[in-house]
């Protein structure tokens, strides 16, 4: 401990609250809630940790070089079952391991399945599963594993599908999938273990509407068919109850802004809402007998998730941009500490509200110490569907530290704004985005905050992608581009990344490459290459399913052709790195990039 207190107090802020362990919101299995599942980065990378709360023992049940994330509680706590892919490929098969075993007991927990990407997971009480795969040749595929038999196919089609939930009995499964066309709005259907079809909720109306629904779970009580179910009727996510088996709904009154998810309480008396709006977060109680809303007390800034526990108290994870996460409980206290020092705080956020093209965009902003213009840094979101919001984050904390400001938008096509918001984003595919971008960034210039000649455009994934569209097709506002695990060759990208990402492609561009080429062409950061004057950085995943490496090089090879300054970093991950000496080493590579080339 002496030895980790001297690099403590040696180590720079910044280091420190990427190092500092933390703790995901634990999982709980249904039938034995004294066991549960949770993250962690006590080890330096991200893996999955059992933990016996009865007793408080803890131990690490994964331990892989490139981390392990995707694991869940089978309903009786026996069971561990975590997803293994190759150095973040994510493409493999789901493992299990006994809750109380050791990481060498793991076995297959679906034999007689081949690897695929993962299409969602539901465990029985009887020892029956239900897994979805995707594959580019198989489409979607469901699957129920009984124990010792060998795997049944239920389902198949091209486009997007994912197991939803099963009932408590394990009768009936409730499925999202997008056989009409459109992989942003799902639609549901309930089968039988068998296949048979028990009923369908559709609410795009065979593709020509765009409504969305997903499924939020079956009620957790026995002899209970009712299904929560969040939809966008309303212009918004809320939640309905819908028994498949009568086709009853059961609409709820919940009026709030914002978007609304919900559980169920664990004996079904109630829900516990979750409530994000304007990039924070809160909780509220629905009561079924009284059919009325309580707010649950929580700290200003976001709900990162949460959970009812059978004696209905609420655990919930928490932070805002100045303080670090917490798995809190309405009991009082925290739940789960995370062993070792805490991360160091860092500045608030910020509001700001700016008029663009398509409507008011809300940017948040955190501000370093002393007076402006500072030199800035756009740090813009992935997804698309996401949004920034007042959660802390390190990386921004980084900028901050080195007397950067940093503004992040939540431009068209982000969650948490409404329906019309998150689906404004279509056929002009990045160009919309960067309107947005553009309307805040004037006003972080007019308004005194950021330097004009020190503005940096950066972000990962779908934001890494913004960056190197927005160098290209605004070469005079960006000094320097920051750009990870992007797309930067939307053809070739489409061509290689994984079928889920390519149907999502086709929803946002209206086809395929071959369909649409000029709307392909259009939002390529590979059309408008040669138009680049900013030093360009550019970091990527060598085993990257979702922003495949070759579409990188092809814009590399280009940057190259006509000697223009960029650099590039590749290193042997996914999309993104669970190590965290790796996430530590691409921020400093950023870090020093930006200063170089703003002197």
């Amino acid at each position: 401990m002496e030895g980790m207190t001297e690099i403590n107090g040696s180590m720079p802020d910044w280091e420190k609250r990427f190092r500092a362990p933390r703790v995901s919101l634990p999982d709980w299995a249904e039938d034995a809630p004294d066991r549960a599942l949770f993250v962690s980065n006590a080890t330096g990378t991200y893996e999955l940790y059992a933990w016996d709360r009865a007793t408080g023992e803890q131990r690490q049940a994964t331990d892989r070089p490139t981390g392990t994330t995707d694991g869940v509680l089978s309903l009786d706590g026996e069971w561990i079952w975590w997803f293994s892919d190759t150095d973040g490929d994510e493409f493999g098969v789901w493992m299990r391991q006994p809750f109380g075993g050791q990481q060498s007991a793991d076995e297959p927990a679906a034999p007689g399945l081949d690897p695929s990407y993962p299409a969602g997971l539901a465990l029985g009480r009887d020892g029956t599963a239900v897994v979805g795969r995707s594959t580019d040749e198989d489409g979607s595929t469901l699957h129920v594993v009984r124990p010792g038999e060998a795997p049944q196919e239920i389902y198949r089609h091209r486009e997007s599908a994912g197991v939803g939930d099963l009932s408590y009995d394990g009768s009936l499964l409730a499925i999202e999938h997008t056989e009409h066309g459109d992989a942003m709005h799902s639609a549901l259907r309930v089968l039988r273990l068998d296949g048979s079809v028990v009923a369908e909720l559709d609410d795009t109306a065979g593709g020509t509407r765009e409504l969305g629904l997903e499924v939020l779970g079956f009620a957790p009580v026995e002899g209970d068919s009712r299904l929560l179910v969040g939809h966008q009727r309303r212009g918004r996510w809320e939640p309905v109850v819908w028994n498949p088996l009568t086709g009853e709904e059961t609409e709820l009154a919940i009026d709030l802004p914002g978007d609304v998810s919900a559980e169920w309480y664990p004996d079904g008396s109630g829900l516990l809402i979750v409530h994000s709006f304007e990039a924070r977060g809160e909780l509220w109680r629905y009561d079924f007998t009284k059919s009325a809303l309580v707010q649950i007390e929580t700290p200003a800034g976001s709900v990162s998730g949460a959970t009812a526990r059978p004696d209905g108290t609420i655990e919930y994870l928490w932070s805002s941009a100045a303080r670090p996460s917490e798995v809190r409980s309405t009991a009082g206290g925290v739940v789960l500490d995370a062993p070792g020092f805490a991360a160091p705080p860092s500045v608030p956020v910020e509001d700001a509200w700016v008029e663009g093209p398509g409507g008011r965009v809300h940017a948040l902003v955190q501000r370093p110490a002393g007076e402006g213009p500072f030199p800035t840094v756009f740090e813009i979101h992935g997804g698309p569907t996401w949004h920034d919001s007042d959660a802390f984050a390190a990386g921004p904390a980084a900028w901050v530290d080195h007397g950067y400001a940093v503004v992040r938008v939540n431009y068209r096509g982000s969650t948490g704004y409404g329906r019309e918001w998150t689906d404004a984003l279509k056929h002009r595919v990045g160009l919309i985005e960067l309107e947005d971008i553009a309307a805040v960034r004037e006003w972080a210039v007019s308004s005194g905050l950021a330097d004009p000649a020190k503005l940096v455009l950066a972000g990962g994934s779908w934001g890494g992608y913004l960056t190197l569209l927005g160098v290209g097709t605004q070469p005079d506002a960006w000094a320097v581009g920051l750009a990870a695990v992007p797309v930067a060759d939307y053809v070739t990208a489409y061509h290689d990344e994984m079928e889920a990402l390519k149907a999502m492609d086709r929803t946002l561009l209206g086809g395929t490459p071959e369909e649409v080429p000029e709307r392909f062409e259009a939002s390529s950061p590979l059309t408008y290459v040669d138009a680049v004057r900013a030093p360009v950085y550019i970091s990527a995943g060598l085993n990257d399913p979702r922003c495949p490496i070759q579409q990188v090089e092809n814009y590399v090879e280009r940057l190259a052709a006509r000697g223009a300054v960029h650099e590039v970093y590749r290193y042997d991950a996914g999309h993104g790195s669970l190590v965290v000496e790796e996430r530590i080493k691409q921020v400093r590579l950023e870090l020093d990039f930006a200063g170089r080339h703003l002197r």
